[in-house]
């Protein structure tokens, strides 16, 4: 090869990656502190570890190609902590970053290499959606579907999406795909823009509105993760790597194990939940508490504020976390927290994680409300994932767990490797000061003032007394009484014993399969 043509490639390559879909448009970018796609690769990954893959892709229109350099779309392969990922964006510079033929097949190319190697795949998102005219007719729009190739994966690789600008059509698909979605505020995520919507139907609404982070944290549910800064979108995705594995067929990494500190009884971590049954307190306290320091990585922490899920890790075994949470809601399971729930078992099961279950549950949400938002099936779905965990888990009853919230927050006929429960809590078909209200209103009914009152009580202290775990553990439904002060000691046993287990191949994880979304 001449000295000449080696130059013209690296002249050729410099132009592409400094001008992109051209230089004044970049200027203007960073003038406005606005990353290009480049910039957000470079940020993601390890310093110099960014190597292109496509360079030189283009449009396939002729009038195009000399102004589409990489098709709208810029990817490769490098390293995040060391570990090898792929990595992928829009292009702004280009045409707003809009799917087209090319572009598309460099994605696809990217994702396929990254099944191949074993390794994570991450998405910058932020695209005008498909382009006109390059799609609109029949061959087109062939080529726009959403990807095959990532409807299909099972969960082979782990996929994160941050949603980094306003996002339409393909980003959003993607987003939607992926196992962690992370959005920065000022983005927009939606399948189709505003301006399309005031077209085709007459309804104007604001960017904000249709798709901002708040929508999304709190309403929908779409994202994983709402953050303020670019810089915070780099960090989220990187922990989140950090608990998995590079891909379905490895061992998640394990960090550094407990200080010999943590292997006592802990005392103030039993004084942290409340005796009484009504009253409030903040799960999330707990489980950081209970947790490696730093290391509790709440997911969705705005939707469904009655259900705590997480990644987090116990004498440095990564973990996915589900939990009650009292502060909100008292607690109960309604149509959003199963789903929420669903969400973060598909990904353990996936990744070989074990999930640590801590029960404070009065019951499912009841009214009319949920039953028209299908809590029965949502209910009933939630149930038939955890029966379908191939993943072990762990549970323990703090306070309490009524009627079928019980079963489906994981007890040892629902397939848990351990089931503890505290001695306090209370266990049964509902809440007893309910359940008497229910099963004894025609008795009580007779009654009138003291001795109504009276005879109520009697019930809820006779009620009350089958509720105790102690009746469960004696036929052997719960595994063992623990000291609260030891919660810690017995879990991170457990997890150190489980070590040791058969690990299923991916084709035996069936949650791994579920829809994503």
């Amino acid at each position: 090869m001449t000295d000449d043509a080696t130059q013209d490639l690296h002249e050729r390559s410099r132009i592409i990656r400094e001008e992109m879909g051209g230089a004044p448009r970049v200027s203007r970018m960073r003038e406005e502190g606005k990353p290009t796609i480049r910039d957000h690769i470079d940020a993601m990954l390890d310093e110099g570890s960014f190597r292109e893959i496509g360079t030189f892709s283009r449009s396939l229109r002729p009038d195009d190609r000399a102004t589409t350099p990489g098709d709208g779309k810029i990817g490769g392969e490098g390293t995040v902590d060391g570990r090898p990922v792929a990595v992928a964006g829009d292009d702004i510079t280009v045409k707003r970053g809009s799917s087209s033929v090319v572009g598309s097949r460099k994605t696809a190319r990217l994702y396929e290499r990254a099944l191949t190697m074993g390794m994570p795949y991450l998405y910058f998102g932020e695209t005008g959606g498909g382009r006109i005219p390059d799609l609109i007719g029949s061959e087109g729009i062939s080529d726009a579907m959403p990807s095959p190739e990532i409807a299909t994966r099972r969960r082979a690789i782990p996929l994160a999406s941050v949603i980094v600008g306003q996002s339409f059509g393909g980003s959003s698909f993607h987003s939607a795909f992926s196992d962690f979605t992370v959005q920065v505020r000022g983005s927009v995520l939606a399948v189709t823009s505003p301006r399309v919507f005031e077209i085709a139907t007459g309804e104007v609404i604001g960017f904000e509105e249709l798709g901002g982070v708040d929508v999304h944290a709190k309403t929908t549910g779409q994202i994983d993760l709402g953050v303020d800064t670019y810089e915070e979108s780099y960090a989220a995705v990187r922990q989140w790597l950090s608990y998995l594995p590079s891909n379905a067929r490895e061992a998640a990494p394990r960090g550094q194990p407990m200080a010999p500190a943590r292997w006592q009884r802990d005392e103030a971590l039993a004084a942290m939940i409340p005796t009484k049954r009504t009253r409030g307190y903040d799960m999330r306290k707990f489980c950081a508490a209970l947790l490696d320091p730093d290391s509790f990585f709440e997911l969705r922490p705005l939707y469904a504020k009655s259900l705590v899920t997480a990644l987090g890790r116990l004498d440095g075994w990564p973990v996915g976390v589900i939990a009650s949470n009292p502060m909100f809601q008292a607690g109960v399971l309604n149509p959003e927290a199963c789903d929420k729930a669903i969400r973060l078992m598909c990904l353990c099961d996936a990744f070989n994680l074990p999930i640590i279950w801590l029960m404070d549950v009065p019951g499912f949400m009841v009214g009319r409300r949920v039953e028209h938002d299908r809590m029965l099936f949502m209910a009933i779905r939630m149930v038939e994932a955890l029966c379908n965990l191939s993943t072990p888990t762990l549970s323990v009853v703090l306070r309490k767990g009524f009627g079928l919230a019980y079963q489906a927050m994981n007890t040892s006929g629902m397939g848990a490797t351990g089931f503890y429960s505290w001695p306090g809590a209370e266990i049964g078909f509902m809440d007893p000061d309910v359940g008497v209200n229910v099963a004894y209103a025609n008795r009580l009914d007779e009654l009138e003032g003291d001795a109504r009152e009276a005879e109520r009580q009697r019930l809820i202290d006779e009620v009350g007394e089958a509720t105790s775990p102690y009746e469960a553990a004696g036929t052997m439904r719960i595994d063992e009484v623990i000291d609260p002060s030891e919660t810690r000691l017995v879990l991170a046993e457990d997890l150190g014993k489980l070590a040791g287990r058969r690990i299923p191949p991916p084709e035996e994880r069936p949650l791994s399969y579920w829809p994503t979304c």
